[in-house]
């Protein structure tokens, strides 16, 4: 079933979202019959028009639902839109042989694609990644509504509803009280003394450092150079061996380099070895006399 949802012709929340509303509000509600007909066509004949009949008529269930969670501060048009995939899925996976009625078995479907979709974009930093912290962000909020500031009773009565420690409690209703803030510095002529300081304003980038910059480059040089100076006293066969091994982008393997020089692949593990102690020990003294 496709989860792209357009219920009423060309009809949508973000259109219209009042003439949404009134329009999925007229079409008639299932009787228990006419559900369980259609939804045993759809679950033994596969029959999208039984499943399309089963979702326009529980559109207004998804209203009342994403109505709840007008205290996120998000488009109550996407929570509805949101919520309408949770309904889709239900549908899908609905079985009339279970004897419930498909409003209490779509409400979880619904809750969820609501849940992610607000931890997904009430704040653009995650509140809540765990499970655990996701039931207490939204118990959390429910209990805002009727408290300010938790006391210890409350921060105890909370974490004992839910099963997760005070700390926990008091974690999420600070990261509730946060806001969040551009790293950037927003434009315009503020008092500097009153403004806003971003992160950028304040935190140090140490790599930016001209000196350290400086002493990197130039340590970069002389080992290069070091490299350089040590290659070129090996003989050519080494110096070509450990240059194929080591340094080309496309490197050769022992079975390549055996064919080329006519020798066993053990050979060239050998002359491999001896190249690269002597390339140590050259480069060693370099960086003494240095």
């Amino acid at each position: 079933m496709s989860t792209s949802l357009q219920p009423i012709g060309h009809l949508s929340p973000g259109n219209d979202l009042n003439g949404y509303i009134q329009a999925v509000n007229r079409i008639p509600v299932l009787t228990v019959d006419e559900e369980r007909d259609l939804a045993t066509r759809l679950h033994t004949d596969s029959d999208i028009e039984a499943a399309r009949r089963l979702v326009m008529s529980h559109l207004r269930f998804v209203v009342h639902i994403a109505r709840s969670y007008s205290g996120y501060g998000l488009p109550q048009a996407d929570l509805i839109q949101e919520g309408n995939v949770g309904l889709m899925k239900a549908v899908k996976r609905f079985d009339p042989a279970q004897g419930v009625r498909l409003v209490s078995f779509a409400v979880h479907w619904i809750k969820a694609e609501i849940h992610e979709f607000v931890l997904r974009n009430w704040r653009i930093v995650k509140v809540a990644t765990t499970k655990a912290q996701r039931k207490l962000f939204f118990n959390l909020r429910s209990a805002k509504k009727r408290l300010s500031w938790l006391n210890n009773d409350e921060v105890n009565a909370i974490a004992q509803d839910l099963d997760v420690k005070p700390e926990a409690v008091r974690e999420m209703e600070g990261r509730l009280s946060a806001f969040d803030a551009g790293f950037d510095p927003a434009p315009g002529s503020e008092d500097d003394e009153q403004s806003y300081q971003s992160p950028s304003q304040y935190l140090e980038d140490g790599r930016s450092d001209p000196a350290l910059s400086l002493e990197e480059s130039d340590w970069q040089d002389r080992s290069s150079q070091q490299l350089r100076d040590a290659l070129a006293r090996l003989d050519d066969r080494s110096r070509d061996i450990l240059q194929r091994r080591w340094l080309a982008e496309q490197k050769s393997t022992l079975h390549e380099l055996a064919d080329t020089y006519g020798v066993s692949a053990e050979r060239i593990r050998q002359l491999e070895k001896n190249a690269m102690k002597k390339l140590k020990q050259a480069i060693g003294e370099s960086a003494e006399v240095a």
